[in-house]
């Protein structure tokens, strides 16, 4: 459900998980963190991200073990074989993402292959 109230972590959210799901021709889960149902805030065949955004800019951002724990959760409940999380410094600002060795390797080996 999107918010017009622009003061709310809902609408900075909103805009971030969709933004993300456009970009990477995913689909956002509708209504992310409301229902145990739902998994994480973006999917696909083969991936779940999920996405933090602050309200304000910041110099860093503090990546929390539980969202990642989390994450993995909702990745294996989801049997999805990846997962990433993504995070903002500042609202519409550039998109980071953070996944684990396994999927970096992956990544790695698969540009080393095409390059």
């Amino acid at each position: 459900m999107a918010t017009k109230n622009k003061s709310s972590t809902r609408f900075f959210s909103n805009a971030q998980e969709s933004y993300v799901a456009d970009f990477l021709g995913m689909k956002r889960t509708s209504n992310s963190g409301a229902s145990r149902f739902n998994c994480g805030d973006i999917i696909s065949e083969d991936f779940l991200i999920e996405c933090k955004c602050p309200m304000t800019e910041r110099k860093s951002f503090s990546l929390k073990r539980e969202w990642f724990e989390k994450n993995e959760r909702e990745r294996m409940d989801a049997q999805k074989p990846y997962s990433a999380l993504c995070f903002q410094f500042e609202p519409n600002g550039e998109n980071y993402f953070v996944v684990n060795e396994r999927t970096f390797k992956i990544l790695y080996e698969n540009l080393q292959e095409n390059n």
